[in-house]
């Protein structure tokens, strides 16, 4: 692990604790884990933390020795998903779509987890993603150990718009919808989350510099969170999705967080 100091995070850092001795800033994931492949599997996992499938109709596949889906080119990560002509059954996953399309899916190693010792966490990355009927690209945090909590940085289901959602249940959501334009160019996606007290935290939403919205992220301290970045396909994003190849491009992802 590397130590960063960041005049920018020690600013908003005095802002958020006036009187309190700033903290010390940590880079857990940099910018250059898309480097090469030794990189990316020093940080991240391929497909996944619970398996292959999802919530929709894509299968992800990728290994150390499998770059068809999953591929890295001067520093960016290409997820790709590509239309399969023959049955695979369904998937695995809730609500068992069948399987229409083989993708790409990454996790960090590392989790996000809010607690007095790490109270501030910043989750970041550029991307360029797939808008067209049937895409669903997502740049996004959730619970190890149960769900919720969730935290979607980057969301699209099929249309030029950005969803940042916060889930404290099922039920009790709060979403800020936002229209990108164009969706497919390089924006910088960024979540900045602080424990505010013992059991919750605030999540601010950054769209390319522009804070977007703060949400309250309930019960989420203590509870570690993947950071996932995937393409699924179909599913809430619609039908039929595309039967050329889709892609879904990452460049220059962060994970740092404050430890007292």
């Amino acid at each position: 692990m590397r130590i960063a100091a960041s005049t920018f995070v020690f600013v908003l850092l005095s802002a958020l604790t006036p009187g309190a001795h700033a903290a010390a800033w940590e880079e857990v994931i940099g910018t250059g884990s898309f480097g090469g492949y030794g990189a990316l599997q020093s940080e991240w996992n391929y497909r996944y933390p619970w398996g292959s499938d999802h919530n929709g109709t894509a299968r992800t596949y990728a290994s150390a020795s499998d770059h068809n889906h999953v591929s890295l080119s001067g520093g960016v990560l290409t997820l790709k998903a590509t239309r399969i002509s023959w049955n695979e059954g369904n998937s695995s996953a809730s609500p068992y779509l069948p399987i229409r399309h083989h993708s790409g899916a990454i996790h960090a190693r590392e989790h996000v987890v809010a607690s007095t010792q790490f109270s501030n966490w910043e989750v970041k990355g550029e991307l360029q993603a797939p808008s067209a009927r049937g895409t669903w690209p997502a740049f996004w945090l959730t619970g190890v150990n149960s769900w919720p909590p969730e935290s979607d940085i980057l969301e699209f289901k099929g249309d030029n718009r950005n969803r940042f959602n916060t889930f404290r249940t099922s039920s009790d959501v709060s979403s800020s919808v936002i229209s990108v334009s164009p969706p497919g160019a390089w924006h910088t996606y960024r979540a900045w989350v602080t424990k505010v007290n013992n059991t919750d935290v605030d999540i601010h939403y950054y769209l390319d510099g522009k804070w977007i919205a703060k949400h309250a992220g309930k019960n989420f301290v203590g509870k570690p969170l993947w950071v996932i970045i995937n393409l699924q396909m179909e599913g809430s994003s619609g039908s039929p999705g595309p039967t050329a190849d889709t892609v879904y491009r990452a460049r220059n992802v962060y994970i740092g967080r404050t430890r007292a």
